[in-house]
């Protein structure tokens, strides 16, 4: 099949050779049973790929399924890919088909294929090589005849070199593998896709499409669209919905989009006040908000020991001033501080001198992500979904969380 009747068949959009390629290669390994695992970053439609596979292929006529692997909870992934037998745990109140059984001759799509716990990886190899699977609490082994399409944005070479992601899984995932180009890739489609984007919002609400000057399409162009396709759709329908005038100049389109440092993430000036610090992930961030708190807890260490030495002197009495001016201001907080293998007795820092004053705090990134995650819970009263948005992970990563940290919610 053309790559054209492709595009045209499915809504792609772009010319970019990229993405070409990448069709070139969907449309020629359709009509085989091969394994295909397709890589790129969030949002740039890999599981419009996953769907040309399948309906190019023989089995077009059998089912398809999507499954996000990151979605469902550490739990629960084995019985929902695999089934299992009744009474095999709390709640297994009936015997049921896993996806792979239900989906006998059709195709399985598994999305963020790299959040599979290493169980259930060993369980997906078995079915890769043999075709065999076991429902969970059950000893009989069943066949099942399935095509299965995994997708990552992550690295999984990298996922297998820390000893998350089996490498010989790995090796038979990728049989074939599809690169997706994000859109900082395709800069000669982005002007396109807005276009599209513009005119269908145009002709759902029966209004003119809006239009960029040359300023504002070098502005769209050059932006790194972090988000892909999904965020470009994004900011499309807002300059229709929310600008007063159809042509849109280079001014009124960046009041839609966001600050982005060169690592394509949000700058976060926010997270020590400077104005101006990057992160790649993060650890970096919780890492860099550590150590900023040990260094403002180290000068005034030092304050208060200058002061305790040199109890007379003019610049010490202003550095008294200084701590009690903070605690009029109720910048200084009352802290109580747990005491250390040095010290028997807690601290109480709230602006007055103590004689007391080495304390070692602990800067340990498991105590401080097992506090956040403690706080999130209690601000959400519970609820896990909620926590693990704030928090920015997944809710299957907050599950095994809370069993890792033994943190009851």
């Amino acid at each position: 099949m053309e790559i054209i009747s492709i595009k045209n068949r499915f809504g792609i959009i772009g010319n970019s050779p990229a993405l070409n390629y990448a069709l070139q290669v969907a449309a020629q390994v359709a009509n085989t049973d091969l394994t295909v695992l397709i890589m790129g970053e969030s949002g740039v439609g890999k599981e419009v790929f996953s769907q040309i596979i399948h309906s190019l292929s023989s089995r077009k006529h059998n089912p398809f399924i999507a499954v996000n692997c990151g979605a469902i909870p550490e739990g629960t992934i084995d019985s929902e890919l695999f089934g299992h037998e009744k009474g095999s745990f709390t709640g297994a109140v009936d015997s049921r088909k896993g996806y792979f059984e239900t989906v006998n001759g059709g195709t399985i799509f598994l999305d963020e294929v790299g959040e599979l716990p290493l169980g259930t990886q060993a369980r997906l190899l078995r079915v890769l090589e043999t075709g065999e699977f076991i429902r969970v609490g059950s000893s009989k082994t069943l066949k099942t005849d399935v095509r299965v399409i995994a997708a990552t944005n992550k690295d999984l070479m990298q996922q297998v070199q820390s000893g998350r992601f089996r490498e010989d899984l790995y090796y038979r995932l990728s049989t074939v593998p599809i690169r997706v180009p994000a859109l900082h890739e395709r800069k000669e489609d982005i002007h396109i896709l807005f276009r599209k984007f513009a005119v269908d919002f145009a002709e759902k609400y029966k209004t003119a499409p809006v239009q960029l000057d040359d300023d504002a399409k070098n502005l769209l162009i050059n932006y790194p669209w972090p988000g892909n396709v999904r965020e470009l759709k994004n900011i499309a329908d807002q300059v229709s919905v929310l600008s007063q005038d159809k042509q849109i100049s280079i001014k009124q389109l960046s009041k839609f989009l966001q600050p982005y440092s060169e690592n394509r993430l949000p700058v976060l000036a926010h997270v020590n006040g400077s104005g101006g610090e990057t992160f790649s992930n993060e650890r970096e961030i919780l890492y860099k908000l550590f150590f900023d708190m040990k260094k403002d807890v180290t000068e005034l260490k030092k304050m208060f020991l200058e002061v305790l030495q040199n109890p007379n002197l003019t610049q010490n009495q202003a550095l008294i001033n200084q701590l009690k001016e903070l605690k009029s201001h109720e910048v200084m907080q009352p802290v109580l501080v747990q005491p250390t293998a040095q010290q028997s007795q807690p601290v109480i820092m709230n602006g007055d001198i103590q004689d007391h004053v080495e304390v070692e705090e602990s800067l340990n990134i498991m105590d401080k992500e097992k506090e956040l995650i403690i706080k999130a819970l209690k601000k959400h009263r519970g609820k896990r979904k909620d926590a693990s948005l704030d928090l920015g992970i997944s809710e299957r990563t907050l599950y095994r969380k809370l069993k890792e940290y033994y943190i009851e919610d």
